[in-house]
């Protein structure tokens, strides 16, 4: 698939000015849209799922947008799904780190013309378990928006989940975006914005067997 990257610039902006790239699916970090309020979208004061809606339709893809969603006053770090016009949902980020915002609810994943798409926000990343759940729910391929990277710590995580879990994992910071393939390697890496990229997704399976204790059942007697 072809994905289009954009860890600059607002969608609005990006949208008005979209000539079409051939991408299948574009990505943006959480400058996209910034802070969304949901009373004020669901009262047409602003636009900016209709935004990622848009922008989906125009490219005929699949559009993933960082924000910081505002819920009556519950802060969060989310990213908006959309494709084809239509906009699939929202996933919110489940782990909080020393507070600042709220936590999520639930995992998401989200059945796109590229195949069953995993969404992981944030610091969600830090956290094997979600990269777990999201591949034993069937993800082909996950995506993370994220915040600014400090450290390689995201880049030395996003190699391992891939091998490990086998789906490939496009990663979207601020002024960095990377893809990491099912073999543990970095198959790009670039602070360029927008940049696109061909990634492969590859099924492979393996019997993986383990002993353990519990699960007691009771021995039957002898008659």
């Amino acid at each position: 698939m072809r994905a289009c990257f954009i860890h600059r610039g607002e969608i609005r902006r990006f949208s008005a000015e979209y000539e079409g790239d051939g991408s299948e699916i574009t990505i943006f970090g959480f400058q996209g849209m910034g802070e969304v309020n949901y009373e004020k979208e669901l009262n047409g004061e602003t636009s900016f799922f209709e935004a990622a809606a848009r922008l989906s339709k125009q490219g005929n893809n699949v559009v993933v947008c960082g924000c910081t969603t505002n819920a009556c006053g519950h802060i969060r770090k989310s990213a908006v799904v959309a494709e084809k016009g239509k906009l699939l949902g929202v996933s919110d980020m489940l782990h909080v780190i020393d507070g600042g915002v709220s936590c999520g609810a639930a995992l998401r994943v989200y059945d796109t013309q590229l195949g069953r798409m995993g969404v992981v926000v944030a610091d969600d990343l830090k956290f094997p378990e979600v990269i777990k759940t999201l591949t034993d729910c069937g993800s082909d391929f996950l995506v993370c928006v994220y915040e600014k990277m400090l450290d390689q710590v995201p880049c030395v995580l996003l190699r391992a989940y891939a091998y490990c879990y086998g789906v490939p994992v496009l990663f979207c910071a601020s002024g960095y975006s990377v893809v990491a393939d099912v073999g543990g390697s970095v198959e790009f890496a670039s602070p360029q914005s927008p940049f696109c990229v061909e990634v492969e997704t590859q099924k492979q399976y393996h019997l993986v067997e383990s002993r353990r204790r519990g699960l007691y059942t009771p021995s039957r007697e002898r008659d």
